[in-house]
């Protein structure tokens, strides 16, 4: 893999994971489109770790307060207050994800990375969160019930799919369900935390089983990249919410996906 294929794949990924719009379907089309080798695991995971530090920079200062207050609530037996209550609605949420990409990993892997796949899911899950988008609603994550938190990570096993989107399935469901575009898109965010870092430590067990070499300069070059157009991406995106609707989100999967029906059709 060239330096410039590294850039504008690890960039696609930044931008792409944490818009609704789905990385996995860019991560998988851009190297077809372009006629580009396929970029292997050992990029998958860089880039990845890339958003992972991004998103965890930019929320830095929720995820010690939540940490903190969590861990407060399971040493002390103490009433969890509402920064302990995200924390374990995160976890909640996390767990149905967890679990069904363990169980699914190989079937989507093997049936359900294809062109026709991805522009079908991109196309129906697009017109879903339109429909589910609304200007008010409640405004604070920590506000949530479990059973809004559950609802929604079960809404993430969907993300499994190619072509859903994980942040544009999980602000369906917190759109759904009665949250804000903000409160929708930063629950959603801070989800992304524990399932980046699950699926990378799955897919670091099986770069390790492989016995390939690892380009490790074009690897750190898709970290920073990537890394940096996650940070922006999610600085910018939260800022536009406040006046921006999901409307353009599902005109582009549309587009996108009509292209794809075209060429791979």
């Amino acid at each position: 893999m060239s330096y410039f294929e590294a850039i504008v794949l690890a960039i696609v990924q930044g931008l792409t994971e944490f818009l609704p719009i789905s990385s996995s379907a860019h991560l998988i089309l851009v190297p077809i489109l372009l006629g580009w080798d396929d970029q292997g695991l050992a990029f998958d995971v860089a880039v990845h770790f890339g958003s992972l530090m991004a998103v965890c920079i930019y929320f830095r200062a929720d995820i010690v307060s939540v940490t903190s207050a969590w861990l407060r609530s399971v040493t002390r037996l103490r009433r969890p207050d509402t920064d302990a209550m995200l924390g374990w609605n995160v976890i909640l949420a996390t767990i149905p994800a967890g679990l069904a990409g363990l169980l699914l990993h190989d079937f989507v892997n093997n049936y359900l990375r294809d062109p026709l796949v991805i522009a079908a899911s991109t196309a129906f899950f697009g017109v879903l969160l339109w429909l589910a988008d609304r200007k008010g609603g409640i405004d604070d994550e920590r506000r949530l019930g479990w059973r809004t938190a559950l609802l929604i990570g079960m809404a993430q096993i969907l993300a499994l799919i190619p072509g859903t989107s994980r942040s544009g399935i999980t602000i369906t469901a917190g759109l759904a369900l009665g949250l804000s575009r903000q409160a929708a898109a930063r629950f959603s965010f801070l989800m992304a935390i524990p399932v980046i870092a699950l699926a990378g430590l799955l897919e670091t067990r099986q770069l390790l089983e492989l016995d390939t070499a690892v380009q490790w300069d074009v690897i750190l070059t898709g970290v920073f990249f990537a890394g940096v157009s996650a940070y922006l991406c999610i600085r910018v995106f939260l800022r536009l919410l406040q006046r921006l609707s999901m409307l353009p989100f599902m005109l582009y999967r549309l587009v996108l996906a009509a292209v794809l029906f075209v060429v791979f059709a």
